[in-house]
C-alpha cells in the first residue's frame, strides 16, 4: 500500500485548530465522513481505539486509526495542528502532526503493513521537518508521498 493511495490534497489540512485530543479525533472523523460511515461512527471508533492506548507515536506524530465495518479500502487524512496538543504520546511530547487512518475489517496483514508504512513517516525526521514547513496541502502531500 502506497501513502498516495490513502489520501489526496482534499484530505490534508494545515494549521488545523484543536484544543485537545477529543477535538483532533473529531477533526479526523469530520474530514473522513464523506467516505461512507458517519462522522459520529468514525469518531466513536477512533475514540474506542484510543481507550486501548494512545496512538501518539512520539516526536510530535500521532496515528489515530480505527477498523470500520463495510469499508472497502484504507482511507487517510493528514493534519498539521496550529499548535501542539497533549496526546498522551509514548514519549510525553505534544503532538502537532496527525495522520488519521480508517482500516477495512479483515486482511490483518494489509492493516499491519499500512499502519507500519504511516508510522515510518512519523519516525523519519526529514519527513516530519518538511511537514512542519509546508506552505500548502499539495506541498504536504508531496512530503508524505515522496522520498528524498
Amino acid at each position: 500500500m502506497e501513502i498516495a493511495d490513502l489520501l489526496g490534497p482534499e484530505r490534508v489540512a494545515l494549521d488545523a485548530k484543536a484544543r485537545d485530543k477529543a477535538q483532533v479525533l473529531r477533526l479526523v472523523a469530520d474530514r473522513l465522513a464523506n467516505t461512507g460511515p458517519s462522522s459520529a461512527a468514525i469518531e466513536a471508533s477512533l475514540d474506542a481505539r484510543e481507550t486501548l492506548g494512545s496512538t501518539g507515536l512520539g516526536r510530535g506524530f500521532a496515528l489515530p486509526h480505527a477498523r470500520i465495518d463495510g469499508l472497502d479500502r484504507f482511507i487517510g487524512a493528514f493534519f498539521r495542528l496550529a499548535r501542539p496538543i497533549d496526546f498522551a504520546a509514548i514519549d510525553g511530547a505534544p503532538v502537532d502532526l496527525v495522520f488519521g487512518l480508517l482500516i477495512p475489517t479483515g486482511n490483518d496483514a494489509a492493516a499491519i503493513a499500512t499502519l507500519a508504512a504511516v508510522a515510518r513517516l512519523g519516525r523519519d525526521p526529514a519527513v516530519t521537518d518538511r511537514l512542519r514547513r509546508c506552505r500548502d496541502p499539495l506541498e504536504a502531500l508531496t512530503a508524505l508521498t515522496t522520498r528524498l
